[in-house]
C-alpha cells in the first residue's frame, strides 16, 4: 500500500502522521516518481515547526532518488523506469509523488542510490557556500560547525578536496574523532568552548576567511569573531534554536565582515544553476565524496528520523526507505 507522511500542524514530531496516498497522473511537464530513498534534512523540522510553512497537502521531504513511474505530455529526454534524483521542492514524504521534469536529474548506475538520497540537498548547500557565498580554493582557511554531522561532515570533505584548511567544532570526544575521520585538521570540542579564542591559535591570530553556522541560537553571535576582517560568515541553519537579534555594528565597520544568509531552496530554485550544480554534486559521489549516512529509518517511521536528527544524535546524514 502506498503511504506519505503528512504534517498535522506545525508543531513536536508528533504532528507526523502516515496516511494512505493513492498515486495520481502527471500533468504535463511532470513526472510520477516512486521513491527508492528519501532524505532527511533540517529544512524538514523548519517545515515541520512553522518556521518555514509548507504548502497543503504539508508533505515534508524536499530531496529523494526514485524510479519514474509515468510521463505527462510535453517532457522530453527522460524514461519510464529510469533512476533519478532531485532536491529543492517539498512532497518527497511519500510512497510516490508528482515532480516537475526539470527538477529530475538521471542518477548513474555507480552512485549508490542511499548515498544519493542523502548527499544531493547537502551537495547543493555546499556547492552555495563555496562557489557562490565564497570562492574556497586552496589555501582558504574555514571554520565549520558540527564538522561530524551530515552537512558539515560533507562540507569538510568537500573542502579538503579543494585543498583547504578546516577548523571543526563538535559536541563530543566521540564525534571529534569522526570529524578527524572526515579530514578536520584542527578540532574544538564542546559548544561552550570559546570559539574565537581557539581559532586565534590556529591561525596565529589572524582568524578564518570563511564560517559556515548551521547551528544558530547563540553561537552565530561567537563566530562573529572567528572570522577575519573582511572575511564571510554564512549562516545557514538554526539547529540550535532561533537566531537572537544581532546588530549591524556586530558586523562592522570594526570588523568589516561579510554576512550572508543564503539559501539553497532559492539556489536551487534557478533551473540552469540547479543542473550544473546537481551534475557537479554527482560528480563527487562518483569519486566517493558523499554525506556519511548515519540513520536509516522505514518511511513510517519518520517521527524518529526527526526526533534523533534534532536531538543530535546523529553523526551524518538521515534517510527514510520505503517498503
Amino acid at each position: 500500500m502506498d503511504i506519505a507522511v503528512r504534517l498535522k500542524r506545525p508543531g513536536s514530531p508528533d504532528e507526523l502522521e502516515t496516511i494512505d496516498w493513492p498515486a495520481q497522473m502527471p500533468g504535463p511537464g511532470e513526472l510520477r516518481i516512486r521513491h527508492e530513498a528519501i532524505g532527511v534534512n533540517f529544512i524538514d523540522i523548519y517545515h515541520r515547526i512553522g518556521l518555514y510553512p509548507l504548502a497543503q497537502p504539508a508533505i515534508p521531504g524536499v530531496e529523494g532518488v526514485a524510479r519514474i513511474e509515468a510521463i505527462g505530455d510535453g517532457v522530453q529526454g527522460l524514461h519510464v523506469g529510469q533512476r533519478i534524483v532531485y532536491a529543492g521542492i517539498a512532497g518527497s514524504y511519500a510512497t510516490t509523488r508528482l515532480l516537475p521534469a526539470w527538477r529530475a536529474v538521471p542518477l548513474p548506475d555507480t552512485v549508490d542510490t542511499e548515498v544519493a538520497a542523502a548527499s544531493l540537498l547537502r551537495g547543493l548547500t555546499i556547492h552555495m557556500l563555496m562557489n557562490r557565498t565564497f570562492r574556497v580554493t586552496s589555501g582558504t582557511t574555514l571554520l565549520i560547525h558540527s564538522a561530524a554531522g551530515g552537512l558539515g561532515g560533507f562540507a569538510t570533505i568537500w573542502a579538503k578536496r579543494l585543498g583547504a584548511t578546516v577548523i571543526g567544532t563538535v559536541g563530543s570526544d566521540e564525534k571529534a574523532a569522526i570529524a578527524i575521520g572526515h579530514g578536520v585538521d584542527h578540532v574544538i570540542v564542546g559548544r561552550d568552548a570559546e570559539f574565537a579564542g581557539e581559532v586565534g591559535r590556529f591561525t596565529e591570530g589572524r582568524g578564518v576567511d570563511f564560517a559556515i553556522d548551521g547551528i544558530g541560537g547563540s553561537t552565530l553571535a561567537k563566530t562573529l569573531a572567528c572570522v577575519r576582517r573582511f572575511g564571510t560568515i554564512a549562516s545557514v541553519g538554526e539547529a540550535g534554536g532561533p537566531i537572537p537579534p544581532i546588530r549591524v555594528e556586530a558586523i562592522g565597520p570594526l570588523r568589516s565582515l561579510v554576512f550572508t544568509r543564503p539559501s539553497v531552496m532559492a539556489y536551487a530554485a534557478e533551473p540552469d544553476t540547479y543542473d550544473a550544480a546537481s551534475r557537479a554534486v554527482i560528480e563527487l559521489l562518483e569519486a566517493g565524496v558523499a554525506a556519511p549516512i548515519a540513520g536509516r529509518y522505514p518511511l513510517e517511521r519518520a517521527r524518529q528520523a526527526h526526533v534523533d536528527l534534532e536531538g543530535g544524535m546523529l553523526s551524518g546524514a538521515a534517510i527514510l526507505l520505503p517498503r
